[in-house]
C-alpha cells in the first residue's frame, strides 16, 4: 500500500481546534500531522490558542513563508512585493502566498487525506485542493466527502458500479427500498444532493463504504488506506456550533479569548462585541464592529492595519481606518450592533457576533 498521510491545519479557530481534539479522543491510534500557518500577523489570544493545542495534542509544525526575509513578517514580505495592493475578497493573495503555497509545500507529492472542521450545521463545502494527492474530509459533517467524490460517485455513468457495490454490501431488510434509490439516475427533478441525501438517511455507515469501495478504483488518497487506517468510515456523528464549544471547555483547551463576549454601552444602551473569526488581526472579511473591537481591545494593532492604508488601499471599501476611529462613527457602528443584537433577542436567536455574522467566509487555510 502507498503511503498516505493524515494531515490538518490549525487556523487558531474553533473549529479546526475542536476537530483536532475529537480526532485524538476518537481515534488516538491515528497518526495525524498537525500543522499552523504562521502570518506572523496573529492576535496574541490566537497564539494562546495554538500553544495550549501543542501541549495537547503533542507537536504542532508551524510553517512560515518568505524565511529569511529583512521584513518583519511574511505579510510585510509580500506587501512589499505587491507594491503596497492590499489583499480582499477579490484578490486574496495573503492566502495564496502565506498559506497554500505553504501547505502544498510541507505536503509536497506526498498522498494525503485532509481533516476538515466544518461542522454539520454549515451549508457550504470547504476548500478543495488543485493537487490530486490531497483530498479532504470533513468528520463533523453527516457527508463526510468533498462535493468531487460525491459528483463522481453519483454520476449516472457510475450507477451501474453504485448498484453493484450496494449489492454487495446492503444486508438491511429495507434492500428493496435502497437499491430503488440506487437506482434512480440523476435528472433536473431527482438531483445530486436529493440522491445523496436519500441514501444518507437510509445509512450512513453503508453509504461511506460504497463511496470507499468506489474510490479503491480511483488514485484518491483514501482509496490507497484500509478501512482499518480510515477508521470514519463508521462515523455517524454530527457535530453543531454548541458541540465546539463544550468540547473546547471540556478538553482544557479551552474557547479563544477573541470569543468572549465584552460589554460596551453607548447612550445608555448595553451591547456586546467580540471577534467572530481566527484569521490576521488586519483580515478584510471582518465586519466594522469588530474593527472597533480590535481599535478598543489592540489599539496597536489598530494602528499597525492603519498604517497599510496607503496610496487609496484601504481595509474596508469606501471607508479608511482614521475614518473609522473617529468618535461619531464608531457610536453609530456600536448602535447598529446593539440594534440588531436586540431583534436577535426577540427571535430568540443568538446575539453573539459568531451568532450574528456565522461561519460563511472564512481563510481558505481552514478548509484544506
Amino acid at each position: 500500500m502507498a503511503n498516505v498521510r493524515h494531515i490538518l491545519g490549525i487556523s487558531g479557530g474553533k473549529d479546526s481546534a475542536a476537530l483536532a481534539i475529537y480526532l485524538k479522543q476518537q481515534y488516538p491510534h491515528l497518526k495525524i500531522d498537525y500543522y499552523n500557518s504562521d502570518t506572523g500577523c496573529e492576535l496574541a489570544e490566537t497564539e494562546v490558542l495554538i500553544d495550549r493545542l501543542s501541549a495537547y495534542l503533542g507537536n504542532i509544525t508551524r510553517l512560515r513563508a518568505a524565511e529569511g526575509s529583512p521584513e518583519p513578517s511574511p505579510f510585510e514580505h509580500f506587501l512589499k512585493a505587491m507594491g503596497g495592493f492590499l489583499p480582499s475578497p477579490q484578490q486574496r493573495w495573503c492566502t495564496q502566498k502565506m498559506k497554500l503555497a505553504e501547505f502544498e509545500r510541507y505536503v509536497g507529492d506526498d498522498y494525503a487525506v485532509s481533516y476538515v472542521g466544518i461542522r454539520g450545521d454549515e451549508d457550504r463545502d470547504g476548500y478543495i485542493s488543485s493537487k490530486p494527492n490531497i483530498q479532504a474530509v470533513f468528520p463533523f459533517r453527516k457527508n463526510i466527502w468533498s462535493i468531487d467524490v460525491i459528483n463522481k460517485v453519483l454520476n449516472n455513468d457510475n450507477l451501474k458500479q453504485l448498484e453493484e457495490y450496494y449489492e454487495e454490501l446492503c444486508q438491511d431488510i429495507r434492500k428493496d427500498e435502497i437499491m430503488e434509490i440506487v437506482r434512480k439516475p440523476i435528472t433536473k427533478q431527482f438531483y445530486y444532493s436529493k440522491k445523496l441525501n436519500a441514501l444518507l438517511d437510509f445509512d450512513v455507515k453503508l453509504f461511506n463504504h460504497v463511496v470507499f469501495r468506489y474510490l479503491k478504483t480511483t488514485d484518491y488518497p483514501v482509496g490507497k488506506l484500509t478501512e482499518e487506517e480510515f477508521p470514519l468510515l463508521d462515523n455517524e456523528d454530527v457535530l453543531v456550533k454548541e458541540d465546539i464549544f463544550r468540547l473546547l471547555r471540556e478538553s482544557g483547551v479551552g474557547v479563544p479569548a477573541y470569543y468572549e463576549d465584552i460589554p460596551f454601552e453607548v447612550d445608555g444602551k448595553v451591547g456586546t462585541y467580540c471577534r467572530s473569526r481566527s484569521g490576521c488581526f488586519f483580515c478584510f472579511y471582518q465586519q466594522r464592529i469588530e474593527w472597533v473591537w480590535l481599535l478598543e481591545q489592540h489599539p496597536d494593532l489598530y494602528e499597525k492595519a492603519k498604517s497599510f492604508e496607503k496610496d487609496g488601499y484601504t481595509w474596508i471599501q469606501g471607508e479608511t481606518l482614521e475614518e473609522l476611529a473617529k468618535p461619531e462613527r464608531v457610536r453609530k457602528i456600536k448602535l447598529d450592533i446593539i440594534k440588531r443584537q436586540e431583534e436577535a433577542r426577540k427571535t430568540q436567536q443568538g446575539t453573539t457576533l459568531v451568532d450574528i455574522f456565522g461561519d460563511d467566509i472564512m481563510c481558505t487555510n481552514c478548509f484544506i
